[in-house]
């Protein structure tokens, strides 16, 4: 395979890294204030604003793991079979204590209280009862065994839940078994979203010669409500002055984060460069890769007081946006949302087929990654022309090829973002 040589868009180029752009909006961001309590039932996917500490032990007692036995595991004899006498049973609830001697064993159920000096349980598999006597054959089990002890899950006072986590069921759960109705919550962040262009049209609108309908919108859109916050959709916005900036001014306003598709590259008709220009201190305007050369980010400012906003100025090819929203945009929104989360989750795997690629930019290709008995493989999804949604819909990753890589030879190594993490 022929190699090729560097990118003519690295050489003189003012734009900047993949790396690099990521690393310059990290370091810009800070969570957002402000929280409420919300009950258990609406907080799924809510970022928490402080730590959960636990208010009681879990479990609140020693009990039992198993349903079976309860007996003194000092009791349990080394060589030969081991026999106790039941005296009583013990259901899960109940609360009366019950006193045993020396050789004797209570049956008890998944859950109850482990009765005072009882501390290992045989399951009802494993033994055998006959005429009130219990049997545990030698080596079945030993001291101490199947019994859960008051705390093991969580301590009274010990963290239960680390302020920033992004909630999961999981998480309900627990914060229900602690006996508790609300937790406290981040606020929504606010993102106000809106395309630009006269030549876009609304779905459902005629679609007039040379118009096409817009779509980033609904994706982007789609990808913001996915993480669980709120969506300030101010819609289209023709690629004139006053339009733009009178929707600025009302994004500015109402929201957080300012979230555009369009604009951003160097036509004659693009005036948001301008505007954005105007309101803030934009980071950088081109980013080193493909789709999604003309990426903007940077503070903006309000006419009231307070914090900026945040733009970010995405391209107007709709597979380009979706991935300089996936790129750059949603971990920044998970910060600012308040979030700590993990890092996308990454793989590396075989290359189907051979890739061209130039260095001196980052490539993110549609992909399909799948499991095969040596392993994960992946596959492009055909054409990857940046307008090509379809490709986008029907990949399952995205395959990454960094900025000074070359190109790929069938059954090379490469990096995988799973969209499982992304969207």
């Amino acid at each position: 395979m022929t190699e090729l040589g560097p990118s003519p868009l690295a050489q003189g180029d003012p734009q900047i890294s993949v790396a690099d752009a990521r690393a310059r909006i990290a370091a810009s961001l800070r969570p957002i204030e402000g929280s409420e309590p919300l009950a258990l039932a609406e907080a799924l996917g809510r970022v928490l604003a402080d730590d959960v500490i636990s208010p009681i032990d879990v479990p609140a007692h020693d009990n039992s793991a198993m349903d079976g036995f309860a007996f003194r595991g000092a009791e349990l004899k080394p060589e030969g079979e081991s026999r106790f006498r039941v005296v009583a049973a013990v259901m899960a609830g109940d609360a009366a204590p019950v006193a045993t001697k020396p050789g004797e064993a209570v049956r008890i159920m998944t859950g109850a209280v482990m009765p005072e000096g009882l501390d290992t349980v045989v399951p009802l598999e494993l033994c055998r009862e006959e005429a009130g006597i219990v049997t545990v054959a030698p080596g079945v089990l030993r001291a101490g065994e199947n019994r859960r002890k008051r705390g093991e899950d969580l301590a009274l006072g010990k963290p239960a839940l680390a302020r920033g986590r992004v909630l999961r069921p999981a998480d309900l759960g627990l914060a229900a078994s602690l006996g508790l109705t609300t937790l406290p919550v981040v606020r929504r962040l606010r993102v106000a979203l809106f395309s630009t262009g006269n030549e876009l049209r609304e779905a459902g609108q005629p679609l007039d010669p040379g118009c096409i309908y817009d779509s980033n919108r609904h994706s982007l859109a789609a990808a913001v409500r996915r993480m669980g916050l709120e969506v300030v959709d101010l819609g289209l916005v023709p690629d004139e002055p006053a339009a733009l900036e009178a929707t600025l001014e009302r994004a500015l306003r109402e929201a957080d984060v300012v979230l555009t598709s369009g604009g951003v590259s160097m036509g004659d008709a693009d005036y948001t460069r301008d505007l954005l220009a105007r309101y803030g201190e934009v980071a950088f305007w081109k980013v080193a890769m493909r789709p999604g050369r003309p990426f903007a980010f940077g503070p903006l400012k309000r006419a009231q007081a307070g914090p900026p906003a945040w733009l970010f100025a995405l391209p107007g090819n709709p597979v380009a946006a979706l991935v300089t929203f996936y790129a750059f945009a949603q971990e920044a929104l998970w910060t600012l949302a308040g979030a700590v989360r993990p890092a996308t989750p990454r793989l590396s795997a075989r290359s189907a087929t051979a890739i061209r690629k130039r260095p001196g930019r980052t490539e993110f290709q549609r992909a399909i990654v799948e499991p095969t008995s040596e392993g994960w493989q992946v596959r492009v999804t055909g054409a990857q022309g940046a307008g090509i949604l379809r490709s986008m819909s029907e990949a399952n990753a995205l395959l990454v090829l960094g900025h000074e890589q070359g190109s790929v030879a069938a059954g090379e190594m490469v990096e995988v973002w799973l969209f499982d993490g992304l969207v």
